[in-house]
């Protein structure tokens, strides 16, 4: 372990004594203790407090009790969602993703060796631009919060404006994450309500970048989005839509309505809940702004002998060019959880995905139906006469803090909704989707109806 001017201190320190001296006397520092002065002393050298070591027999039983005490989504009937759904998953996917091929495939820098990876984001591509109604995806990015984050930057760029406005509609966690990106460049990030938009509002939106909204929004309402669209425009500003790609599957997609850049979860397409990650975001935009979009882009071309090949045709990550000139500092595209997404949307086809998203608004309707004839308890905005303008969730407003009325659902082994009692007294946001048969949504009524 000798490296000539002093030895490796463990196996998994890779510099010498010698080195380390070397580098604290650069600094001007005589011992490792003075780099870590300004740490105060109780917290500088913690006690891990490790347990004893255990055989392998006897940690498999251990962690087998621990998992043991989770619910798991299978184990009986779950509505919640909001930003993370339980839709049934093909045995396809899972069968191909862990293919060898795939799943030790790294970042494919050299193309000769990496065709068929190139070719999965390129299809990948192509179906988000089919499914979003754009013109051009790219390759993924992190997830569904970080795409639309990536999405409020990149309008600033085309802009040159420092502001992005947010409607309270969007999800509250999305809206964070945006904060968090923006706050160090200097943006303003302001939260506008959805009532005011295109009623005098656009006074509201001088020097805005974007107007960012959620098809459909956080508590499962479809707003009128060529409207949203349409004001941002005319306030010189871009509109940037963050799309369930299941809606999409039955509802007109942004591009129609003339969005300018479309981000996604594209957790619901072949994507397991997993405790919230890691999935993939969707990220799409118009031809024009393709030079400000993030991540890489893959593309399809012929080679000298005339046959087809896959190349990255655009990187703008710092990893590849000058830090000042990229788009982002995204360090992976996610590219297994898009050839995940690729494979479910392949397997489902059009016709597929659509009877999905029929199924999770056609089976929430009637779960909004059931509850709102129960005394004491109303839907936000579901009429007494025809269906309410939600897909897949909606929030019930309950006799009870919706706390107590999980409390009691749970102990019937039924998975309630989120408390969204901060915008509506008492709500709760329940899901709905194809994974829940009649029969639990009936448990669900006669439970929420006995409370």
């Amino acid at each position: 372990m000798d490296h000539g001017n002093g030895h490796f201190q463990s196996h998994y320190i890779p510099n010498t004594t010698g080195e380390q001296a070397g580098m604290l006397a650069s600094l001007g520092l005589s011992s490792i203790e003075e780099l870590f002065a300004d740490i105060p002393a109780e917290h500088r050298n913690p006690s891990l407090r490790l347990p004893a070591p255990m055989a392998e027999l006897e940690i498999q039983r251990e962690l087998g009790g621990l998992a043991g005490r989770n619910r798991p989504l299978g184990s009986g009937p779950s509505f919640l969602g909001a930003g993370s759904y339980h839709h049934f998953i093909p045995a396809i996917v899972k069968a191909l993703v862990t293919r060898g091929e795939f799943i030790t495939a790294y970042t494919p820098y050299q193309a000769e060796a990496s065709q068929g990876t190139l070719q999965v984001i390129y299809e990948f591509q192509t179906l988000i631009c089919n499914l979003y109604g754009m013109e051009v995806a790219n390759a993924g990015m992190y997830d569904g919060a970080t795409s639309l984050a990536e999405a409020a930057l990149m309008a600033c760029r085309v802009t040159r404006r420092e502001r992005v406005a947010a409607l309270d509609t969007v999800s509250p966690a999305y809206r964070s994450v945006i904060e968090a990106y923006c706050r160090p460049q200097q943006i303003e990030v302001a939260t506008v309500r959805s009532e005011d938009i295109g009623v005098g509002g656009e006074s509201n939106l001088s020097d805005t970048a974007c107007l960012v909204s959620q098809y459909p929004n956080f508590y499962g309402g479809i707003e009128d989005l060529g409207r949203l669209v349409e004001t941002a425009h005319s306030a010189g500003g871009l509109s940037v839509v963050s799309c369930d790609p299941i809606a999409a599957g039955m509802f007109r997609p942004p591009g129609d309505y003339g969005a300018d850049i479309v981000t996604g979860e594209g957790q619901p397409l072949g994507i397991p809940p997993s405790y919230g990650g890691p999935y993939v975001g969707l990220f799409a935009t118009k031809q024009e702004y393709i030079r400000q979009m993030p991540s890489r882009l893959s593309g399809r071309t012929v080679d000298r002998n005339g046959q087809t090949g896959y190349v990255l045709t655009l990187q703008t990550r710092e990893q590849h060019i000058r830090r000042e000139r990229a788009t982002s500092n995204i360090c992976t595209n996610e590219a297994l959880y898009a050839l995940a997404s690729t494979i479910y949307l392949a397997a489902l086809g059009k016709s597929g995905l659509r009877q999905v998203a029929e199924l999770c608004y056609h089976k929430s309707q009637y779960a909004a139906s059931r509850i709102a004839a129960l005394p004491g308890y109303s839907v936000a905005g579901y009429p007494g006469n025809g269906a309410g303008s939600f897909f897949r969730e909606f929030v019930a407003q309950c006799p009870a803090p919706p706390a107590e009325i999980n409390r009691r659902l749970m102990e019937r082994n039924i998975l309630g909704g989120l408390d969204v009692s901060d915008r509506y007294p008492n709500g709760m946001l329940l899901c709905v989707t194809e994974m829940n048969t009649r029969n639990e949504i009936e448990q669900l009524a006669d439970v929420l109806g006995a409370i």
